[in-house]
């Protein structure tokens, strides 16, 4: 079946459906076939375990891992109003769209979720039609409205905060550069869509982060300066949102750029923790920011998986299996290039 998903740049204030193009033309290149047979395997295992309601249960569930879930099935290439399955596509929409608190737009029990939820809709906007998913019933608000509901929460929970970031709490008043990822990247997603996103807002975290990055590449998680630790997938995301802020001229992100790339051997490796979600940001950060490097570390991304990936095309994760297989699939999508997100 033809694999295509509408996706092209969202004009501010344009709704509606964009045309598709034909895989060659985003990809460049073919895809690996271990890579389509790992991925094809992990959505068979997504569609089984998704339930009626449109979310996963098992381990950590909620709307940010109902988020994950939906852009695997957006990033597959399938068209996601007809294709193999659109009907996964507007479960989860549904899901989460509904689940959204109509007054703030806050959505889930942690600024995790909200920012994953969030990030999800961006690449979902413009590319799924609000029509298909409600067939005929009665839309609480549209994708778009959804979004910018989302927007205004993570910019209100910014302004709150002393440190122009984000912590678990959309009240918080500390933040870390995990959970802040999480959310800026949201932010930036949804800017590429077409919402408006202030300029002061982004300065404010990408200022964070410069703060929260040292010399050497290494990325603090909490607290200001110190705390410094060898951990993947903070230098992951701190490259990542330099990257896609396009504040490439930055000495952090030189630092952490090749901080990442002279760990190239450590991909997939024990011992670091939370590999699943390293694997989804190092992917995305080295191909933001190095793209020979990311093919090199792509190589051994996949001879990793093809040895982990389970019977039932899952991954393990210390999140459940749910979560694991959409941030690991997530991590592989890079080699089809469909979600707006995954654009250079």
């Amino acid at each position: 079946m033809l694999r295509m998903l509408a996706s092209s740049l969202i004009l501010l204030g344009m709704a509606g459906l964009v045309s598709a193009q034909p895989p060659n033309a985003r990809i460049g290149e073919a895809v690996p076939r271990d890579v389509r047979e790992m991925y094809d395997k992990g959505l068979q295992y997504l569609v089984k375990t998704q339930t009626d309601k449109g979310d996963w249960q098992g381990g950590q569930s909620g709307p940010g891992v109902t988020g994950l879930g939906l852009m695997v099935f957006l990033a597959s290439g399938e068209d996601p109003n007809f294709g193999l399955y659109s009907n996964n596509v507007r479960k989860a929409v549904r899901s989460i769209v509904t689940g959204q608190d109509a007054a703030t737009g806050y959505f889930g029990n942690s600024m995790y979720h909200h920012g994953f939820a969030t990030l999800a809709l961006a690449e979902a906007y413009g590319a799924v039609d609000d029509r298909q998913v409600w067939q005929g019933g009665k839309a609480p608000r549209s994708i778009g409205a959804a979004l910018e509901l989302a927007v205004r929460a993570s910019l209100t929970s910014q302004k709150k905060n002393p440190l122009g970031a984000w912590r678990y709490s959309p009240n918080a008043t500390d933040a870390d550069t995990s959970v802040s990822g999480a959310v800026l990247v949201s932010l930036l997603a949804a800017r590429n869509a077409g919402m408006e996103i202030p300029d002061e807002a982004m300065d404010k975290a990408i200022s964070y982060y410069t703060k929260m990055t040292s010399s050497s590449g290494q990325v603090a998680y909490s607290g200001g300066l110190g705390g410094f630790d060898e951990s993947l997938a903070r230098i992951s995301i701190a490259t990542l949102v330099y990257s896609l802020a396009r504040r490439k001229d930055l000495p952090q992100f030189k630092a952490t750029r090749d901080y990442l790339v002279a760990k190239l051997e450590f991909t997939g490796r024990s011992g670091f923790g939370w590999e699943d979600y390293q694997r989804y940001y190092q992917a995305q950060a080295l191909f933001q920011a190095d793209v020979e490097a990311w093919k090199k570390w792509n190589k051994l991304l996949i001879r990793k998986l093809k040895t982990t990936q389970r019977a039932d095309g899952s991954f393990s994760g210390q999140h459940g299996a749910s979560a694991a297989t959409s941030l690991t699939l997530l991590a592989l999508a890079l080699n089809y290039r469909f979600l707006p997100i995954y654009e250079r």
